[in-house]
């Protein structure tokens, strides 16, 4: 069974671990080299988030199995990241995060993202989900979505 909610500060060495495995394997859909968003790989900055109530956690049956930092600022929310451990890519996990971020933040109006447009990955997710492309610059694409 999936669940996602809060992490807490415990969680963060797990989170850290996923987040860089996740990032990293990203080479494997056109990122130049293994990297990802600030902060992707520091146990410290998911304590950090985690402390500001910032940070969730995605589980299967107990077991840590994908992340979001998310940012609320009145009626809107930044996804800052969301993360899914590489042999759980294509089960429906990122999915199922992005309906539950909707869902716990039911009294948001508009929702907004970034990703890098190298990745044809995230890009074709997050429009087939129903989020359009608002602004580009020479590395993102930004997405919003309005209910």
């Amino acid at each position: 069974m999936l669940n996602f909610e809060l992490a807490k500060s415990a969680d963060a060495v797990v989170l850290t671990a996923i987040s860089k495995h996740a990032f990293d394997s990203d080479v494997e859909v056109g990122a130049a080299g293994a990297g990802g968003p600030p902060g992707y790989d520091s146990t410290s900055f998911y304590v950090e988030m985690a402390n500001g109530n910032y940070l969730y956690k995605l589980t299967e049956d107990g077991l840590v199995v994908g992340g979001a930092v998310v940012f609320k600022d009145g009626n809107n929310l930044n996804i800052g990241r969301i993360f899914v451990a590489p042999e759980n890519f294509r089960k429906g996990y990122g999915l199922f995060i992005m309906q539950k971020i909707e869902e716990l933040f039911a009294d948001v109006r508009f929702f907004t993202l970034d990703t890098p447009l190298w990745n044809v990955r995230t890009n074709r997710f997050y429009q087939k989900i129903g989020y359009t492309e608002y602004k580009r610059d020479d590395e993102f694409a930004y997405y919003k979505k309005e209910r």
